[in-house]
């Protein structure tokens, strides 16, 4: 009954994941594996829990995909405008922070969980490691993937009204070259990365030892510019997906909807706050407009990065200053879940 419970959850999330695909909806497996599990959650007789090595496989090679984007090409693309973009940088962090403090101040959020749910970018690796450093994360599941969908679904409309362009090309994010080569990195990176975290003493040494050591290797040329394939994203993403979903209950459901309308608010606050970041960078800097907005878009990093390929935008600048907006929102986090632990 168990094993049959089990397909059954593995069937509707492929179907809810090419569904949400056709839509154009980045990372639709993590998507696709929520709501499956939450709907099973809620509703079955009897609680399933996926065996724990299973979701930290899903972080592993989480941690994996997001070193591969750490690549000279694309950092070098900063060139003389790192300082500008360092400040918007450490600006976005601090709007992150103002936004989740405020949300943390509800009576259903605790500090960590406003400050995580909120954080700008890096959805999916902030999504992996919030339980880990003390946050809920299903609430941070859900304001993310509900600030990355409002990123999305704006994306157009911001385009076609504010910057004129009438075209967009398809979403991205398929692995390139040799697929074999990817899977290797997954396995050496996803293997050794997380023992090398913990030997270092590293904080959510299972996503950042293999992001660490992934970036490392793509820095040094070693990976030849791999990527991981795009089929083994979306196995860890449901993986992940399914076991935040899966840890539902009908009252944490409720807690969640209750912080909902203060979280859209806070979103839309933090996603013009980046905007207006976006429109400093680009006076600092002399770049157009069109390329800092994208460069600040928070979240949505696919769906970005097509949108700066189908108007014509500066793509490896775009990537470049996401990439380190990424990496600093995710290194800073156990450093900031420490201090807010403090201050309980």
């Amino acid at each position: 009954m168990r094993a049959a419970h089990v397909l059954a959850l593995v069937a509707a999330t492929v179907v809810a994941t090419l569904l949400l695909g056709r839509l154009g909806l980045p990372s639709p497996a993590l998507f696709a594996g929520l709501a499956v599990g939450l709907v099973d959650a809620l509703l079955a007789r009897r609680a399933v829990r996926l065996p724990p090595r299973a979701g930290l496989a899903g972080q592993a090679v989480v941690g994996v995909t997001i070193g591969t984007l750490v690549q000279v090409s694309t950092l070098a693309a900063l060139g003389e405008h790192w300082l500008p973009v360092l400040a918007v940088t450490v600006g976005t962090l601090a709007l992150s922070l103002g936004t989740g403090w405020l949300l943390g101040r509800h009576r259903d959020v605790d500090a960590v969980t406003g400050a995580f749910a909120l954080v700008a970018g890096g959805a999916s690796g902030l999504v992996v490691i919030a339980r880990q450093l003390g946050a809920d994360e299903r609430v941070v599941a859900v304001v993310q993937y509900v600030r990355v969908l409002l990123v999305v679904l704006s994306l157009p409309v911001v385009l076609n009204v504010v910057f004129d362009v009438r075209a967009v090309g398809p979403a991205g994010g398929g692995a390139a070259g040799n697929p074999w080569t990817g899977v290797a990195l997954v396995v050496v990176c996803g293997l050794a990365g997380p023992w090398l975290g913990r030997r270092a003493h590293l904080p959510a040494a299972t996503l950042l030892g293999p992001l660490l050591l992934t970036a490392a290797f793509s820095l040094s040329g070693v990976t030849g510019g791999a990527q991981v394939p795009e089929l083994l994203q979306q196995v860890a993403y449901a993986l992940i997906g399914l076991q935040i979903g899966l840890r539902f209950t009908r009252s944490s459901l409720a807690a969640v909807a209750r912080v909902l309308p203060a979280a859209f608010v806070l979103i839309v606050v933090g996603v013009a706050g980046s905007a207006a970041l976006g429109v400093a960078l680009s006076r600092a800097t002399g770049l157009p407009a069109l390329d800092t907005y994208l460069a600040t878009t928070p979240g949505g990093l696919y769906a970005v990065l097509a949108a700066a390929v189908g108007s014509g935008a500066d793509a490896t600048f775009v990537l470049s200053v996401q990439v380190l907006r990424l990496l600093v929102m995710l290194l800073a986090a156990p450093v900031l879940a420490k201090a807010l632990s403090r201050n309980r």
